[in-house]
């Protein structure tokens, strides 16, 4: 008979022979630790993306659906512009980009347009 060892603290495993953990504590430590690097990755996109919807939000008042604003305003805030859920061609050539419900369209290099999806 074979001793097996856990895959996580390496002590011998009792029991089954296709057990490859010596309880539920060693089996969830060595699964997180595996995810561990792509839910960090994740976590923070998801932060950045949140962090930037607030910023965006916290320039609106009700029945506003438009602004127009200096991107040093944007930077100001800790706005992260590489960060967005999607982008879509214009027509004009132009690229809109998007988080989450709201929307950025730069003007030139100094303004941007912010909306409000309805």
């Amino acid at each position: 008979m074979e001793n097996k060892t856990c895959l996580n603290c390496q002590k011998n495993i009792k029991g089954r022979t296709d057990k490859k953990f010596c309880d539920d504590y060693c089996r969830n430590i060595f699964n997180n630790q595996l995810k561990y690097t792509t839910n960090n990755l994740v976590r923070n996109t998801n932060n950045i993306l949140g962090k930037n919807r607030r910023i965006i939000e916290s320039f609106f008042e009700e029945g506003i659906n438009y602004i127009r604003i200096k991107k040093e305003i944007l930077i100001d805030n800790g706005f992260l512009f590489s960060y967005n859920t999607k982008s879509k061609k214009l027509v004009t050539g132009s690229y809109i980009y998007y988080c989450y419900d709201y929307a950025f369209l730069p003007l030139s290099e100094d303004y941007y347009i912010l909306m409000k999806e309805v």
